[in-house]
């Protein structure tokens, strides 16, 4: 939907985040219209788990939002050099994640996009949730088109995201599900060959469980993903500050939560259960040490240093 650059911000002195909005979405009058109000809303938003939009205009034809820049990596390829994650640290990823979001529920503001690729998390371990407003708006610029339209990404979008319906707060829950599912067993819930397939997996299938992808989640956290991962949103929790909040629960009770998976001989991942015990039952499920790899988008911000001022859009 836009490609991001790395900018100086020539009166502060400070380097930016520039969101350039591609011309296919800036030449609809209502999508424009919309992502002006949620781009204002998303700047209202004052949170250290956000990342701050600082300004939101226009140059001529181009369309822009300047954002904070953070210096970091995006979760995704944190998931793809690392996965799958400890327990801990999986949590520890997920609470922030909902606690960013959270905050913008309360605002009455829905991600709608919520991914890997739009969780920024820096080199001490900040996460800071990116991209609010774009998704949001294209799904109300063009209501006629509900039913043949899919927004969001269809590897964490909800099932009624899936069949075209505004989103909400609980689809922005049910894809934090996604992304704990992933974060905790290295790969995705739903497999599809392109975004019908995908689709039709989110509105029918149900997702395998984590602790059977890795047995070294506990059963009582698999429970936890399996409920916000559930197909009708009034079964899952309504917002992202009470899916934080029973993450956090968890972990302060939690059993298992700072042992780090270990590695059997095959290079899999037993999940902090011994290798002799667990690796058997890994390779049988799974594939010992083959974790699918899946290309997705990549960093959030392309390095290359632009002026505020430039309007070529490059």
């Amino acid at each position: 939907m836009a490609v991001i650059y790395k900018a100086q911000d020539m009166l502060l002195g400070r380097a930016v985040a520039v969101k350039i909005l591609r011309p296919s979405l800036t030449s609809n009058p209502a999508f424009l219209e919309r992502f002006r109000e949620e781009a204002r809303a998303a700047a209202r938003l004052a949170h250290p788990n956000i990342v701050t939009v600082h300004d939101v205009g226009q140059d001529r034809s181009t369309h822009y939002i300047v954002m904070e820049f953070v210096e970091g990596k995006d979760l995704k390829r944190l998931i793809r050099e690392a996965g799958p994650f400890s327990i801990d640290r999986a949590l520890d990823i997920a609470i922030q994640i909902c606690a960013g979001v959270g905050y913008a529920h309360r605002a009455d503001l829905v991600h709608a996009d919520v991914k890997p690729q739009n969780v920024l998390v820096t080199d001490d371990g900040t996460v800071k949730v990116t991209d609010f407003g774009i998704a949001q708006a294209f799904s109300y610029s063009a209501p006629g088109e509900r039913q043949s339209v899919v927004w969001g990404s269809p590897h964490y979008f909800s099932p009624e995201q899936a069949q075209g319906e505004p989103p909400t707060p609980a689809a922005d829950v049910y894809a934090i599900g996604v992304v704990l599912f992933e974060m905790l067993t290295g790969e995705l819930p739903f497999k599809g060959k392109d975004h019908r397939e995908l689709a039709l997996a989110h509105i029918r299938e149900e997702a395998p469980s984590v602790s059977d992808v890795n047995p070294g989640v506990p059963r009582k956290l698999g429970r936890i993903v399996r409920k916000v991962m559930a197909k009708e949103p009034s079964a899952r929790y309504r917002t992202a500050d009470q899916l934080g909040r029973i993450l956090e629960t968890y972990r302060r009770q939690g059993v298992d939560t700072t042992t780090p998976p270990t590695r059997c001989s095959g290079g899999g991942s037993t999940g902090g259960r011994p290798a002799d015990a667990a690796c058997g039952l890994w390779r049988a499920r799974r594939g010992c040490g083959e974790l699918q790899r899946r290309h997705a988008a990549g960093s959030a911000v392309a390095g290359v240093w632009v002026s505020l001022r430039r309007r070529d859009g490059r």
